[in-house]
């Protein structure tokens, strides 16, 4: 492997794009969402590859809500991230709304990765338990989930690295 401390900063740029471009061509990612296509890719992977617990199918890029689709049809929400919060849900009423939320999906996973992107444990969360847990991101108008030892005691834990 080469270091990269002794490339310039354009051949660096210049191989960050090759990557981005190979991972499309191997169906790895859709878009150039890295984090968030490596969760869902992962995710499926892991689903599909693990007995006891539903295949999932990716949707269609663009499909809102939603990153997966199980074959009974329930419908997975997939956020990834390096830090303590997921990325943000859109759509749901804001706090203090008095419509109620619509249920936008039946599952939620959160994939959790490491700085140097390797995953080290993924999560599944029903609606009610996204409901319990979700806070409000004022500066994007939108909700998002804390990653606290209280969350994970709520969830089933599909994937956890080894040791």
């Amino acid at each position: 492997m080469e270091n990269l401390h002794e490339k310039d900063t354009k051949e660096i740029i210049h191989l960050y794009s090759m990557t981005i471009k190979e991972l499309k061509r191997r169906k790895v990612i859709r878009t150039n969402n890295v984090v968030g296509e490596l969760g869902e890719y992962l995710a499926i992977e892991i689903y599909n590859s693990t007995p006891g617990i539903p295949n999932l199918a990716p949707a269609p890029v663009g499909t809102e809500n939603i990153d997966a689709i199980s074959r009974k049809g329930d419908r997975y929400s997939i956020k990834s991230t390096s830090n303590t919060t997921t990325g943000v849900f859109y759509g749901l009423e804001e706090p203090g709304s008095e419509v109620p939320d619509r249920q936008k999906f039946e599952y939620v996973i959160v994939c959790k990765f490491d700085d140097d992107y390797e995953l080290q444990t993924v999560v599944e969360m029903d609606w009610n338990t996204f409901l319990k847990n979700k806070r409000w991101h004022s500066r994007m108008h939108a909700w998002n989930l804390s990653l606290t030892k209280k969350l994970y005691q709520q969830c089933k834990v599909v994937y956890k690295k080894q040791e």
